[in-house]
């Protein structure tokens, strides 16, 4: 019996490490995708996968054939010991590891010979991609058919910036806010403090959505539209119920002894909240400014409402660049994977926190 369960127990735990291996695969592909991708050239882009980069076996051009005058394009020609005609040569015609390959229309006359060859490694990376969305400056690239485009380029460098300037406010901010309310909640007697409380829990069901219009009148009449001020005050009026929820959970599981001592040795509720409270609580603000800091910067409707174009922030101007160049593919992964950089910085820099910090008040005694 005993070797049953232990048998039992390294399959379950076998099955559980190959699901967790599978999950995040299915997250990372797409990630590790765009990062190829956006490193890689324009005609790359265009003609094969980034999945390519890995060793396999593809076609390389080796020689090229210039057919003569006398020969007729529009019937059946003979290259070596292929006969196809020009539509077939278009599509490619192959010969053993060889093929042959139409290039341009019929007047050009051109046949390109490739062979079937391993690629090992691939040589075609470069940081244009990132140098042209991050400037304005007009940018050059060719396709798969080898035509140069012209696009001009999005700035995403200023963009960056302005999420950045929005999106460290408005995490600190309601933080603050939130941990001196939970504090208040927690450890604090005042009348009406459970009515508050649930008012609180409440808001948390309220779609932010309803409240845009109203805010905006309100903004309007005060000057404060297009400002950062305007979007600082919306983005901590919509993370507070969240934050006091998830920052009360974890300060009233604090302990009362310590607490208690403090208070006995004369120190006062500031004292208390910035000396004990505050750094004993670092597993539940990390863990809210994880949520807060990944839900602002990728806001596109608040800041579209609030700021518009006076202050584009990057969820802004990425959805520009998809309208402006939906086609360009290495100009739009390159700009995707810029917005991806500073929030996966501060969920590693933080993840040690954020189980903690969610787990905080759900096991009493």
């Amino acid at each position: 019996m005993a070797a049953k369960s232990s048998s039992r127990k390294k399959l379950s735990s076998i099955l559980v490490e190959v699901t967790l291996i599978l999950i995040s695969l299915v997250w990372i592909l797409p990630t590790l995708g765009v990062l190829i991708t956006s490193v890689r050239s324009s005609k790359d882009i265009f003609s094969s996968g980034w999945w390519t980069i890995l060793p396999h076996r593809t076609w390389v051009e080796v020689n090229e054939i210039r057919l003569g005058e006398s020969v007729d394009v529009d019937g059946p020609m003979t290259i070596g010991k292929v006969t196809a005609t020009f539509e077939e040569f278009r599509q490619g015609v192959e010969d053993g590891d060889k093929r042959y390959l139409w290039f341009g229309n019929k007047r050009s006359r051109l046949i390109k010979v490739e062979e079937l060859q391993w690629q090992w490694f691939y040589d075609g990376y470069t940081r244009e991609n990132y140098e042209n969305v991050l400037v304005g400056r007009e940018i050059r690239f060719q396709d798969a058919s080898g035509a140069e485009i012209v696009r001009q380029g999005s700035n995403l460098s200023g963009a960056f910036l302005n999420s950045i300037a929005v999106t460290i406010p408005a995490t600190i901010i309601p933080i603050l806010i939130a941990a001196f309310a939970a504090y208040a909640f927690a450890w604090m007697n005042f009348p009406g403090r459970k009515v508050f409380f649930i008012i609180v829990v409440a808001l948390l069901v309220v779609p932010l959505q309803i409240a845009l219009i109203p805010i905006l009148q309100d903004y309007t009449r005060l000057g404060l539209t297009g400002s950062y001020l305007a979007i600082w005050l919306a983005h901590t009026g919509f993370g507070l119920p969240l934050a006091v929820y998830l920052l009360f959970n974890y300060i009233g599981t604090l302990p009362r002894e310590t607490l208690e001592a403090a208070f006995i040795d004369g120190a006062s509720h500031f004292t208390i909240f910035f000396r004990l409270i505050l750094p004993l609580s670092v597993p539940a603000l990390a863990s809210f400014a994880i949520f807060q800091f990944l839900w602002v910067w990728n806001d596109y409707l608040v800041a579209l409402v609030f700021l518009g174009d006076q202050n584009r922030v990057l969820t802004y101007a990425l959805a520009a660049m998809v309208g402006e160049k939906g086609q360009d593919w290495h100009l739009l992964t390159a700009g995707a994977f810029i917005s991806m950089i500073l929030p996966l910085t501060v969920f590693f820099a933080l993840q040690r926190y954020f189980v903690r910090g969610l787990m905080a008040g759900s096991v009493k005694g």
